[in-house]
């Protein structure tokens, strides 16, 4: 698998930023965000990039106008996007929708797609160049709610890059406004999912009622200890190697989901990795999809944050000393507890408690992106070669966050990426660990030690 990429050069003249308003005129109102969109863990930007090749059927369109002119059409269906977040009483988050737009970047970099490799994946090289940080532009109220470079390329490819403020919609949200600006780049009057907003159904109920447990939430101490010598590592986790990961399970819990078993195997490995106090509590905490949760469900079009955050909670001698079906029982049941009543129990926690930071002391955070299928976004040059994250992390906490990111292994198939952030002495124990899970069941080391293909120093 070519690493190319990761040492690649290159240089980006960008033109000044500039707002991009929707095509028309839209409604000036005041819009409440729910109480899952404003709570103190999503008030952070997330970077995304897509990369396209050069198709010479697009007769020498060129793909900033084209994306530009679509951005301002799809505006005013999204129009939201266009208005400023500003925060109320008690943190409440609203958008003022003004219609002063979005930001939106056009450059051009002296660098071929082929020289960024035949793999695309996180980390990329002179991200800082292809999304350009504006200054000023990073706030979550009173900001920009999405900023948008494109990027053209020597060979007549471009890169598609944007951030989003993540308090105003999740991975679904925003893969749903870009599908419809795609859509309109092609030709299409209007979205074929027409925007949805109602975010008062993931708002508190009158009168809010914590009906359930919230682990990821307890008010504790929220004191994460500065780790040194941090470097990431990105594994790979194919059909083999998750194969030798099942037969470390008991037989009735083989079949569990792969999103499930990899969850707690890398749990397991990083807890063993950092030795932490033996009676301490450790946390594996993800989002749950909540659309089919409620009833009625939320409807086609909703655009908002549509999860609510899980907490697998033990200490760190039982999660170290039982086997890996131990950690595995503990988040299948952290999944099974997202119920109806679950998430309406946890929007009334987040209003009642002031909106407060999910735990992040000895907590482990993932998120599966493997189904999102942002590549398939096509302003007309097809599909992205790379469409999704940018960054394999979270951006408010890399050290205690994982995104499990599609990707190709070097034999083609279906594989997930793992960029995983711990100090050096730590990564080397929470590699030894995966690579004994792997040893042991006939799977040669290095079929891990080829998997550890990305280093790079925070």
């Amino acid at each position: 698998m070519s690493l190319k990429h990761s040492t690649l050069v290159f240089s980006v003249q960008r033109c000044q930023p500039e707002l991009i308003s929707p095509a028309k005129p839209t409604p000036y109102e005041i819009k409440l965000l729910s109480d899952i969109d404003d709570q103190d863990g999503l008030r952070f930007q997330v970077p995304f990039i897509h990369f396209y090749r050069h198709q010479p059927e697009m007769g020498g369109k060129d793909p900033v106008h084209v994306i530009r002119q679509a951005l301002a059409q799809t505006l005013v269906f999204y129009y939201p996007f266009a208005g400023r977040i500003r925060e109320g009483p008690g943190r409440k988050l609203v958008v003022n929708c003004t219609g002063e737009g979005v930001m939106f970047i056009e450059a051009h970099a002296d660098v071929t797609l082929d020289q960024f490799g035949d793999t695309l994946h996180p980390p990329f090289p002179r991200l800082e160049e292809l999304l350009y940080d504006v200054p000023g532009s990073r706030g979550i109220v009173n900001c920009a709610l999405l900023l948008i470079q494109v990027t053209r390329l020597k060979c007549g490819g471009f890169i598609f890059a944007y951030r989003l403020n993540h308090s105003m919609s999740d991975g679904a949200g925003i893969l749903q406004f870009m599908s419809a600006m795609a859509e309109i780049a092609n030709g299409s009057c209007a979205p074929s999912i027409p925007p949805v907003w109602c975010r008062d159904l993931l708002s508190a109920r009158n009168p809010s009622r914590i009906t359930c447990t919230h682990h990821e939430y307890e008010l504790l101490p929220n004191v994460l200890v500065t780790m040194q010598n941090m470097i990431y590592r990105s594994f790979f986790f194919g059909s083999t190697e998750e194969a030798a990961i099942r037969r470390f399970l008991p037989h009735n819990l083989r079949k569990s989901r792969t999103f499930e078993i990899l969850t707690a195997c890398l749990w397991r490995c990083r807890t063993i990795a950092l030795q932490f106090n033996p009676n301490e509590e450790v946390r594996m905490m993800f989002p749950v999809n909540v659309r089919a949760k409620l009833n009625p469900k939320l409807p086609i079009g909703y655009y908002g944050n549509d999860f609510v955050f899980v907490a697998a909670v033990t200490t760190a001698r039982k999660l170290c000393k039982n086997p890996l079906g131990y950690a595995l029982e503990l988040v299948k049941e952290a999944k099974a507890r997202v119920n109806e009543e679950y998430v309406h129990s946890q929007a009334d926690f987040l209003f009642t408690n002031g909106r407060p930071h999910h735990i992040v002391a000895r907590s482990f955070y993932v998120t599966d992106m493997k189904h999102a299928e942002f590549d398939r976004v096509d302003f007309g040059w097809g599909r992205a070669i790379y469409g999704g994250v940018a960054k394999g992390h979270s951006t408010n906490f890399p050290e205690n966050s994982s995104l499990y990111i599609p990707l190709k292994n070097a034999y083609g198939e279906n594989s997930t990426l793992v960029p995983i952030c711990l100090p050096v002495e730590a990564m080397e124990k929470f590699a030894e660990e995966l690579d004994k899970m792997l040893k042991n069941h006939g799977f040669p080391s290095s079929s891990v030690e080829n998997s550890h293909l990305i280093m790079s120093s925070l």
